[in-house]
């Protein structure tokens, strides 16, 4: 269950008493199926999966929780094609033309129609919470995928004053910079993939995969001016990921050395296995969040007052 990528918020201390409530406050807030003439439901779901009621799991301060959607799946196509002929007979039947309020409203009646016979598909974002030190970490690169669940969990909660990152210092720069001279900061290494642009209005951008960040092509749009907004890093030999400019972090993963460390220890059910897995990323990830805090600025919300 080790997340993929990471969107990053930070929360007040004073929202860290409720989450010792957390299981019952999430209890009120269960993901329920779509309606006869819903789009889309969401809700908590088991971190464990289907078979169990529990909505958290608890390792330490911190809580892992599973925010769960249902989406009636109703393509474009097939309403254009159904709207079409409820027009046709329409028009055939009573020999007159149909207005743009007329057709809206028809295009609502067709919907509705089809909604009860649409495919739903089930999706579930997980994320965790860190009460100690204050950080929500959500498994997406989509920001609006982030913000969705965190209201969801701010709905749960009734007060959740999360925020995004807004860091002291250009992550943009400090990378920009690390690229240039070669000099990062220590236990920090470069991975083999950036994305380079032009800040300029439609200015050009360079994707870079499987490539040396010190290589001369490389050096060469540095030289002319690109700035860069992605970068491939590795820390201390024990995770790899690639850093945006807005701090999301993009193809997480533990290397080698650290995988080795969970061993025979995932024990043998699926809960002993979530809970060593969950219990090593939150220990190696908080690593990262500090390093972060280090490099940018990332201060908790009511330390700025």
């Amino acid at each position: 269950m080790f997340f993929r990528n990471l969107t990053l918020f930070r929360f007040p201390k004073s929202s860290s008493k409720s989450l010792n409530e957390l299981e019952d406050l999430l209890g009120e807030h269960r993901l329920r199926p779509c309606g006869p003439i819903e789009l889309a439901t969401r809700g908590f779901v088991s971190p464990y999966g289907r078979d169990s009621d529990e909505l958290t799991h608890r390792s330490g301060k911190y809580s892992l929780v599973a925010i769960g959607g249902e989406d009636k799946l109703l393509p474009s196509s097939v309403i254009a094609e159904a709207l079409a002929q409820k027009v046709a007979e329409i028009t055939d039947k009573e020999a007159r033309r149909i207005g743009a309020r007329e057709r809206k409203r028809l295009k609502e009646e067709v919907m509705t129609e089809l909604l009860p016979r649409a495919f739903v598909r089930p999706s579930r974002l997980l994320a965790y919470l860190d009460a100690d030190a204050g950080w929500l970490l959500v498994d997406t690169a989509s920001r609006k995928a982030a913000e969705e669940a965190v209201s969801q969990i701010r709905e749960a909660l009734g007060r959740f004053p999360a925020t995004p990152m807004a860091p002291s210092d250009s992550p943009r720069t400090l990378m920009t910079d690390w690229l240039v001279s070669g000099k990062l900061p220590a236990g920090l290494s470069l991975g083999d993939e950036c994305e380079l642009r032009d800040p300029a209005e439609a200015g050009a951008v360079v994707r870079c995969r499987r490539q040396d960040l010190e290589s001369d092509e490389v050096r060469e749009h540095l030289k002319s001016g690109k700035q860069v907004f992605q970068l491939g890093l590795e820390l201390d030999e024990r995770m790899a990921f690639v850093l945006g400019e807005d701090l999301t972090i993009r193809k997480f993963r533990f290397l080698d050395i650290v995988l080795d460390e969970i061993g025979d220890d995932a024990g043998e059910s699926a809960r002993e296995e979530l809970d060593a897995r969950f219990a090593l990323m939150t220990l190696e990830t908080r690593r990262l969040l500090e390093k972060l805090d280090e490099w940018f600025g990332l201060p908790r919300p009511d330390e700025r007052e």
